[in-house]
């Protein structure tokens, strides 16, 4: 995986315009994952829904023979867009801030289940 840079548009904060995946790579996507623990619950708040969701994320990406390094993309559902500063210093808990995944994130009216705030889908790349 490469990121690369470009004259326009301005530099990113976090994230990446632009991931190169090497050819051959084998692609891993995830379906969205959203903060409901294996027993049901779901935590408050939006720190501890963003963590669970990454640990989530995390586990699905392990069952495909991936990890964090080999993430490309990822893309956030959020139901508030004021709680960005939150969910960015999760997600750095987890993505090599040095060398971030592109990204997309977008507000949504609500997800499935109304205490869900946020789902997260990924995209990686393993070397063949």
């Amino acid at each position: 995986m490469a990121t690369l840079d470009f004259p326009s548009p301005p530099t990113p904060n976090g994230f990446s315009h632009v991931v190169a995946v090497a050819p051959g790579s084998r692609l891993i996507v995830t379906s969205g994952q959203v903060p409901i623990a294996a027993d049901g619950s779901v935590p408050s708040g939006w720190a501890d829904q963003t963590r669970l969701v990454f640990e989530n994320l995390a586990e699905a990406l392990k069952s495909a023979g991936a990890g964090w390094s080999d993430v490309v993309k990822l893309t956030f559902f959020v139901t508030d867009v004021d709680h960005l500063v939150t969910v960015r210093a999760v997600r750095d808990e987890f993505v090599d801030v040095a060398r971030p995944p592109a990204s997309s994130l977008v507000q949504v009216a609500g997800l499935f289940r109304p205490d869900l705030l946020i789902e997260v889908e990924a995209l990686a790349a393993v070397a063949s």
